[in-house]
């Protein structure tokens, strides 16, 4: 089975154009930086809220991740637009990523 990070976050409508351009940047520091990490999904929610689903190989992985937080600029770029972290959850898949 995969983990799975679900944050929960808000962000003015004012600023999604500058969330969403900032992401490929985050994304590649992930993916050049980050031990397990599998892949992301970024869903628009409604009233300035967002949901980001990340995929990490083990919750090791994860937590690995967050301790070292927005170390890389492309992450800390996407970081700084966020204005409340509302959730963070972890689970596990019950198939396979990209199923």
């Amino acid at each position: 089975m995969t983990a799975v990070e679900i944050t929960r976050f808000r962000t003015p409508a004012a600023r999604a154009d500058a969330l969403l351009a900032a992401r490929p940047a985050m994304l590649r520091d992930f993916e050049t930086d980050r031990t397990g990490f599998l892949g992301a999904r970024l869903i628009q929610l409604s009233a300035g809220e967002w949901l980001d689903i990340v995929f990490w190989r083990s919750s090791d992985d994860f937590a690995e991740s967050r301790r070292r937080g927005g170390d890389r600029p492309g992450i800390q770029a996407f970081f700084s637009l966020i204005d409340e972290v509302i959730s963070v959850e972890e689970g596990t898949t019950t198939e396979p990523v990209g199923a």
